[in-house]
């Protein structure tokens, strides 16, 4: 954590136990200014309170469109449900699965929507969303981690995107202080259900 002291969003100890901040191996150039250490075995570690002031600036950001204007995308297996979750509280679009190319740019396609805004769950894995937001001008943010490339997004959100306890808490902490700035949940309210509903079910072979 950074010598800077100030109250986040949660505690930090939540950040930790749910992996928000354990990046990768790996660190593109761009992501070096969100680290803060690197392990012993080479993994790097994300600054915990810059992880907390950009989760602030995403918020306030995105809950400045309309709900039904925010595309929300997720081809990351275990980003489907927490985003999918965050997009029922909020009232967004969300889109899972396969990105259909020509979804923001041709009209004259059936999948064929008009987002203000796009929220990615990984630069790598829904690259075919950042390239078709960029082509139109629409405003792209993205949670990243240590490896990823950003080109094209507008608003890192530096975090662990690859983890299902770590997304579930970043979708729904997200959620709650979109609906908070909106003026949906008091200062001191939370969401009805705890991060864990927004979890994925985890994978086995």
């Amino acid at each position: 954590m950074s010598a800077q002291v100030r109250e986040t969003l949660i505690p930090v100890e939540l950040y930790r136990k749910a992996g928000v901040i354990f990046g990768t191996q790996i660190c593109t150039k761009y992501m070096r200014q969100f680290v803060y250490k690197i392990l012993p075995d080479g993994y790097y570690l994300l600054d915990v309170v810059k992880v907390d002031e950009r989760i602030r600036i995403a918020s306030k950001f995105l809950s400045t469109f309309d709900p039904d204007k925010i595309a929300v995308v997720s081809v990351r297996i275990y980003g489907k449900k927490p985003a999918t979750m965050m997009c029922k509280y909020v009232g967004c679009r969300v889109i899972t699965d396969r990105v259909i190319p020509g979804i923001f740019t041709n009209p004259h396609l059936d999948a064929y929507i008009e987002p203000d805004v796009v929220l990615v769950t990984d630069p790598r894995t829904d690259k075919q969303a950042i390239a078709e937001a960029s082509k139109v001008g629409i405003p792209i943010v993205a949670f990243a981690d240590t490896d990823n490339k950003v080109d094209n997004v507008d608003l890192v959100v530096p975090a662990n995107n690859k983890g299902r306890r770590s997304l579930a808490l970043l979708y729904w902490l997200l959620t709650r202080e979109i609906l908070k700035n909106r003026g949906v949940l008091g200062p001191g309210e939370d969401l009805d259900v705890g991060y864990e509903e927004f979890m994925a079910s985890k994978i086995t072979s």
